[in-house]
């Protein structure tokens, strides 16, 4: 199988995820079922997907947070290791290999990734910061998280006691994940990783590099997907492999060095 070899033959592997590839893995955020399984409260109250709450703002901090603590503890603590990931671990392992992702579930880092060798420009649901922000320090999720969690309501699903929802350390302001939702968002964790990546690529760039470009559509396209395409073709010994369900398609000024592979991600890389 050509694909197969290609893989097998490469020394340099770069790998760009987007949520496509969480989804092969069961995270989700469109999936109704699995909303309605682990949130049967807020899909009673009319919503079906973790997409309709980014960034909603008609539910009380009681409500919000008891959602937001469930949230995060299954996307970030309870999903460890994923089938799909260690299938591309396998692959690329042994490999000088770098990771670009936009998701935030550090799904790359609890399958075996390297976490000197990953990119997450979108954040970390594992960091918390001052929605201000009155400084740029970011504090650990998880003992925020499980004070929130000790007073979540097993049937309303509402946080019980107001002062476990997180205020600031220092402004006493309001607290929430550090991921990218708007300008408020806190870049200094990312930006030691940001400079790796961006001189990783430039030491590969004139090197023959396999782009594996796993699941990233056309939500947040400048952060992976346009990047992967610019760096194709700009490196004129790079291939693009594209794992996607959706959108698998390539400008025509690379298609002559890539291949566009439909299909769920987790059923294309068992068959590798």
């Amino acid at each position: 199988m050509e694909i197969v070899q290609m893989i097998r033959d490469a020394k340099v592997v770069l790998i760009g995820a987007g949520a496509g590839m969480s989804a092969a893995a069961g995270i989700d955020y469109t999936n109704t079922e699995r909303f309605r399984q682990l949130f049967p409260i807020m899909y009673k109250r009319g919503f079906r997907n973790n997409y309709q709450l980014m960034g909603y703002q008609g539910l009380s901090p009681a409500i919000i947070w008891g959602y937001h603590a469930m949230h995060v503890q299954n996307v970030a603590y309870d999903n460890r290791e994923a089938a799909v990931y260690q299938q591309l671990f396998s692959l690329v392992g042994d490999k000088e290999y770098f990771v670009i992702t936009s998701n935030v579930d550090t799904m790359f880092e609890k399958n075996g990734f390297d976490p000197a060798r990953i990119f997450t420009p979108q954040g970390n649901y594992k960091l918390m910061q001052c929605l201000r922000p009155c400084s740029d320090d970011t504090y650990d999720t998880r003992p925020i998280l499980d004070k929130l969690l000790a007073h979540l309501d097993p049937v309303t699903h509402e946080i019980s006691d107001a002062s476990a929802i997180p205020r600031c350390p220092k402004c006493g302001g309001e607290m929430f994940m550090n991921v990218r939702g708007g300008r408020w968002f806190i870049e200094k964790p990312y930006e030691q990783q940001g400079a790796r990546f961006q001189s990783w690529v430039h030491e590969h760039l004139h090197t023959p590099i396999l782009i594996m470009d796993l699941g990233t559509g056309f939500n947040t396209p400048g952060v992976v997907r346009w990047p992967m395409e610019q760096i194709t073709y700009h490196n004129p010994a790079a291939f693009l492999l594209r794992f996607n369900r959706d959108h698998p398609e390539v400008p025509a000024e690379i298609a002559d060095r890539s291949l566009q592979l439909r299909g769920n991600i987790d059923e294309l890389l068992a068959m590798l």
